[in-house]
């Protein structure tokens, strides 16, 4: 795959570039494990999150709060291409139609399978859930680690960034507030 070809030679140089010997048996291969993890790391670019709802898209006549939370989730900073983890929380209130609610876990993955940042991608999620569904309101909160923060610079191990978004029913306090009570009661 001329892909993978691409990124072992560009590997092979950082490797070298580092003062490594591409020669020595444990990195001969190397390049190529890298070269295929960063395309299993990036897969949600080559794939379309509003058409994975559609598939699972139903007409139904509820319209309470569904959330799937506790989503677990990995994505790598756009800025340092280190692993940032966690998990995302996600609310919709739907308005004539639902989803599997496996999609909506296959959302939070498409998008955290690309170069990001967490502000971005908790927006992204809204807006695909909002555009594709069309619900009364959507909601997103997401709570991860950055190895960027832990293993370089200012080394904070331990610390967490929440990040949320939301639209519709939710810019209304107390829809918010029952989402993040719920989100935050351990009851299974």
């Amino acid at each position: 795959m001329e892909q993978i070809e691409s990124i072992k030679k560009n590997i092979q140089d950082v490797l070298a570039s580092l003062g490594e010997d591409t020669e020595r048996e444990g990195l001969l291969k190397t390049p190529e494990r890298v070269a295929k993890a960063m395309l299993d790391l990036t897969r949600g670019y080559a794939m379309d999150a509003a058409a994975v709802l559609n598939s699972a898209k139903f007409k139904e006549d509820y319209n309470q709060m569904v959330i799937v939370k506790d989503i677990p989730f990995y994505s790598l900073c756009e800025h340092h291409m280190l692993p940032f983890y966690g998990k995302a929380h996600v609310a919709y209130i739907p308005n004539g139609y639902i989803t599997g609610l496996s999609k909506i876990a296959r959302v939070v993955d498409i998008y955290s399978h690309r170069l990001q940042v967490q502000e971005r991608l908790t927006t992204q999620i809204k807006e695909c859930i909002q555009n594709t569904l069309e619900p009364l309101g959507v909601m997103v909160v997401l709570e991860a680690k950055h190895m960027c923060m832990q293993m370089r610079g200012v080394e904070k191990i331990g610390s967490i960034t929440t990040t949320s978004d939301f639209c519709g029913a939710f810019n209304q306090a107390k829809t918010r507030d029952e989402f993040l009570k719920l989100v935050m009661n351990k009851t299974v």
